[in-house]
């Protein structure tokens, strides 16, 4: 048995509480490991260290700073393998998924930021008789509160910018999937990371989350999960006057036109559907597709939806895994019955799944159903699971209203080889991200992040970095 522990000041240790709760591995359905049920002397303790930290940290060379986040990016390939599996077991995603995916990008998370800080520049405004500039300066602790799809990936997201910034920071990942943050723990150790400017917290929303974004001396939240909670986090931080950047749910469209690039786009339409169980909050999981080719489309996604293999993480064959956990089996499958009840038709998928090798285990069939309403539950909701909807449209204009008749404004991807219609309609969709005959292409120096419900500011790039530093202008006359 596995017991993770707190990264507090530099140190691995048990929670002051002693007690700890089990986590599940969801492709199993067996306790691998013990978390730690942590409370608020555990972020008060956490939160001291970060201040005590942060002169020093803040103060310390752009160079020294970058040199630390790469070699902890370094540290993370070599340990790729033991953290792919960590993560997989803690996930249920495919092994193949954590080891070409969410452990690479953790790794490039940390090194591109190791670089960007060194090139980070400010802006100066010179005029005959003055000279304006801006300084960028670290804001102290930063709280970042990560989610449980892609708990490494994102955990790094945003821990990197704001130590590359100078902040030190409090990180509470998510009690579902901890393991490969306290594997980050042991690594950051073997870096040379100083005490105190990274500190890790396991535990629960309600007994560590809260307390850490209520803190008085944490300035900054940084927070990526359910609309419902961000909203929460808001209600708590903004009467604080603290900086925040909410990146919440989505309900994102993939618009189909009938000059699509057809067998291109049905493979991409599926994996924007399924990847990672459906549980990523970029997941294409309304389809819209143009009536003239409606039902050919409709027949060539089923036949490859229904060509995925859903299993076993571990075996390297499977390409859809075990959802998170029972309780959050059991609403998707709700939702499945809710969309039942209101008229739509399953297509494919719509069961529980129990594969030879993992009987007791979490998983879903990749699941379509069309006959619905733009405007029901299913399409209006985040589901965060495998279960996507087919809409048909005769106009772009049709198009465009149904994708933005929602309280979401995440992403969204378009299929068409004509550029005019690429370019109207991604201007006049409401959202952050907009991908064209393409989907979760990243580049890290672009601007993520959401509008609508979909969140409050911007992550990635310099966006980020500007995030966690302060402007200040300095004004000098002659």
């Amino acid at each position: 048995m596995i017991f993770l522990q707190n990264y507090i000041n530099g140190l691995l240790i048990a929670p002051q509480s002693g007690a700890y709760s089990p986590n599940i591995n969801p492709a199993t359905n067996q306790v691998f490991s013990q978390i730690p049920s942590s409370d608020h002397r555990d972020v008060a303790a956490a939160v001291a260290a970060a201040q005590a930290a942060f002169g020093a940290w803040s103060e310390s060379s752009i160079a020294f700073r970058s040199q630390v986040l790469q070699k902890i990016a370094d540290l993370i390939l070599q340990n790729i393998d033991k953290l792919a599996l960590a993560e997989t077991t803690d996930n249920g995603k495919p092994l193949a998924l954590s080891t070409s995916v969410d452990i690479p990008r953790a790794a490039e998370n940390f090194s591109f930021f190791a670089s960007a800080i060194r090139h980070f520049a400010s802006e100066a405004h010179p005029n005959p008789h003055s000279l304006n500039y801006t300084l960028r300066q670290p804001v102290g602790v930063a709280a970042c509160i990560s989610p449980w799809n892609l708990p490494l990936y994102l955990f790094s997201w945003k821990i990197a910018p704001a130590l590359a910034a100078g902040n030190t920071v409090v990180a509470k990942p998510s009690e579902l999937t901890p393991y490969t943050a306290f594997l980050l723990s042991e690594i950051c150790i073997q870096a040379g990371l100083p005490a105190g400017v990274l500190n890790i917290v396991h535990g629960t929303g309600m007994a560590v989350g809260a307390p850490l974004v209520a803190h008085p001396h944490v300035p900054l939240v940084s927070f990526t999960g359910g609309t419902a909670t961000g909203k929460s986090i808001a209600q708590v931080a903004a009467p604080m006057f603290k900086k925040m950047s909410l990146e919440l749910g989505g309900k994102n469209a993939t618009i189909v036109f009938d000059d699509c690039d057809f067998e291109k786009t049905v493979s991409i339409a599926a994996q924007a559907a399924f990847s990672n169980q459906g549980q990523i909050c970029l997941c294409g999981s309304r389809i819209l597709v143009q009536k003239n080719i409606y039902d050919r489309f409709k027949a060539a996604l089923v036949a490859k939806v229904n060509q995925l293999v859903v299993g076993d993480p571990l075996h390297q064959g499977t390409q859809v895994g075990a959802t998170v956990s029972e309780a959050h089996h059991q609403k998707i499958l709700g939702y499945i019955a809710e969309a039942k009840a209101q008229g739509g038709k399953i297509l494919c998928g719509g069961v529980a799944v129990q594969p030879q090798t993992n009987p007791n285990g979490f998983f879903i069939a990749p699941t379509l159903i069309e006959n619905l309403s733009p405007s029901c539950s299913i399409n209006q909701q985040e589901i965060f699971g495998a279960v996507a909807t087919l809409i048909p449209f005769e106009t772009e204009a049709e198009a465009i209203q149904i994708a933005n008749n929602t309280l979401y404004g995440l992403a969204a991807s378009v299929f068409t080889e004509n550029i005019r219609t690429a370019q109207r309609t991604s201007h006049a969709l409401k959202t952050g991200i907009v991908w064209v005959n393409c989907w979760m292409v990243r580049d890290l120096r672009t601007p993520f992040g959401g509008t609508k419900q979909s969140g409050v500011g911007r992550e990635g790039g310099y966006e980020a970095l500007r995030f966690f530093t302060e402007p200040k202008n300095v004004c000098i006359a002659f």
